[in-house]
């Protein structure tokens, strides 16, 4: 889901494999299908919610407020299946919203009513044993959330189990397009490389599901009944992390890796980084628990620890597990390929190194730490703003070669040893860091919904967010749809329109190519030779993508003999 035209080729390959996978999905999926978790051991209090405002709601010690960022906030706390009704209560409207945008996109990518029927037969034969790999603690959570679900999409599964696919979203969409749906990146940096020697993480998570899904960020900060108490940031209705900080100084954030398409679902990643965050104190504690948890895909886990003051990459995939542990440095780099011992000989990794974007921004941010010696929170929040390609080239905006995409749902910065964390606010991580002290939130003192940030240690908004170039690179995203339609649909485009849209975005190679590609399919070979010829003078995102556009190339030459 890394961008919106990465989705449809996953859906039309599931359908693909769906006719096999239907005539099985009554073999071994009833059980799955009619489980509910066992949830009477848990004390209940269906919460009843008091409106305060239009952007602030409470249910006695739990709330869920707006702040001026934009940036929802949420402070629940209790047993797993309280914490769930408390969840689902506080945000009810924001979740079902959320899952009608998610659903949305693909009844889009999916319109044929049968073809959803096939994927609904998939989704329960491949999800059978997902239930088996999830924690009973968890489920009586999702069991909770789900209560508050909307019933428009019951047709697709059962409320509870709809929760339960919808975690595993992430992780089937990677698994079944076999690539790296989050193209993130992230850094640990300690000791010499930071101004005070303090541990300082920062990361990009760059996952795109649309403009409207991205809109209602949400901090959580969960007091669960056992554990530790953690933050994380994610949107509405996800009780896994993807990324988050615990009271203890753990931190975690995931990326993609390369993964191989496995038969079954197991437990989905962001649970498993929610389990650490809620059960490990140092970095030992969190590999045991990544080490006994089945997945199914892989994953880089980048884990930071206030205890050991040190961070390290858990790398996990069905059938491997390895630890990246530097030596004789301070810092720590996570792109989208794997660096550990265990996946040295891995050729699916080494070709994921070759060919994809990873390597390039784990060079980009050997570059910039080597230009700026010692970080702070601002410092961190620049590189990851940046959206140079290396020694500063200018590689057009967007391009999935810079560390900063321009799709990014958060980025976060966490000071593990203060228990500080900074939550970028809209748009994408160019928006005000907003800071948090996880020693306040979390004392005994308890809190009130009215300012949980320390806005004194906010850092600010990108001035690139209001320049003129962002603002032609917003139109630049709007017209893009166009072009493709005209391509696929046969509709008339003016020489103008295109050098315009060009224009917006003049070092990104895309445009050039889809121009190309337009006056190749109206048989305009002259200019398309011209559109793909330019096309190949900029930093082109994958191999795989320039060999797209030289085979294009190639067959514009061939026309014009």
């Amino acid at each position: 889901m890394k961008k919106t035209n990465t989705i449809l080729p996953f859906y039309k390959r599931i359908i693909v494999c769906l006719t096999f996978f239907f005539l099985l999905s009554s073999c071994g999926i009833s059980k799955s299908i009619h489980h509910i978790p066992e949830v009477k051991q848990y004390s209940l209090e269906v919460p009843e919610v008091t409106k305060i405002n239009d952007s602030t709601f409470r249910y006695h010690q739990n709330y869920l407020t707006k702040n001026k960022q934009q940036l929802w906030e949420l402070y629940i706390k209790g047993n797993p299946l309280q914490l769930g009704y408390n969840n689902g209560a506080l945000t009810q409207d924001l979740m079902q919203k959320q899952e009608g945008i998610f659903f949305s996109k693909v009844e889009g990518f999916v319109p044929s009513k049968f073809k959803q029927r096939l994927l609904r037969g998939f989704l329960k034969w491949y999800n059978r044993k997902m239930y088996l790999n999830v924690r009973e603690d968890y489920q009586a959570e999702l069991y909770g959330l789900s209560q508050y679900s909307s019933d428009q999409f019951d047709f697709i599964a059962p409320k509870y189990l709809r929760n339960l696919y919808l975690h595993g979203a992430h992780d089937i969409g990677h698994a079944m397009q076999d690539l790296a749906m989050v193209g993130c990146s992230s850094l640990a940096v300690w000791n010499e490389n930071t101004e005070d020697g303090d541990l300082l993480i920062g990361r990009n998570f760059d996952f795109y599901v649309g403009d409207d899904f991205a809109k209602n960020k949400l901090v959580e900060f969960v007091q669960p009944e056992n554990g530790i108490p953690y933050m994380s940031v994610s949107w509405p209705g996800m009780i896994g992390v993807v990324s988050g900080m615990n009271k203890e100084g753990i931190t975690v954030t995931i990326n993609a890796g390369k993964s191989k398409i496995p038969l079954t679902a197991k437990t989905p990643i962001s649970l498993v980084t929610r389990e650490i965050l809620q059960y490990a104190k140092n970095i030992d504690e969190a590999i045991a628990i990544a080490k006994k948890r089945k997945v199914f895909v892989s994953e880089s886990i980048l884990v930071g620890s206030a205890a050991d003051k040190n961070a390290v990459i858990i790398e996990v995939s069905p059938k491997n597990f390895g630890v990246y542990k530097v030596q004789n440095t301070s810092k720590v780099i996570c792109t989208n390929h794997f660096q550990s011992e265990a996946y040295k000989d891995d050729k699916r990794n080494q070709k994921h190194i070759m060919e994809s974007h990873s390597e390039y921004r784990y060079e980009k941010l050997q570059e910039l730490l080597q230009e700026e010696r010692k970080l702070n929170p601002e410092k961190m929040a620049s590189i990851l703003r940046n959206t140079s390609g290396l020694k500063d080239e200018n590689i057009g905006y967007g391009n999935e070669k810079a560390l900063n995409q321009l799709i990014s749902h958060h980025a976060v910065i966490f000071s593990p040893q203060k228990k500080l964390v900074w939550v970028s606010s809209n748009p994408y991580q160019l928006g005000e860091f907003v800071c948090y002290d996880l020693n306040e939130i979390f004392s005994e003192n308890g809190l009130q919904p009215d300012d949980l940030s320390k806005s004194k240690l906010n850092i600010a908004r990108d001035p690139f967010a209001d320049s003129q170039q962002f603002k032609n690179y917003e139109e630049y995203r709007k017209i893009s749809p166009e072009i493709n339609n005209a391509i696929d649909d046969n509709k008339m485009l003016s020489d103008e329109f295109l050098a315009h849209y060009q224009a917006l975005n003049p070092y990104f190679w895309k445009g050039y190519y889809l121009a190309g590609k337009y006056y190749f399919k109206n048989k305009e070979y002259s200019k398309a030779k011209s559109e793909f010829e330019k096309a190949l003078t900029k930093e082109i995102t994958t191999v795989p993508d320039r060999k797209e556009v030289e085979k294009y190339l190639k067959k514009t030459l061939h026309k014009l003999k």
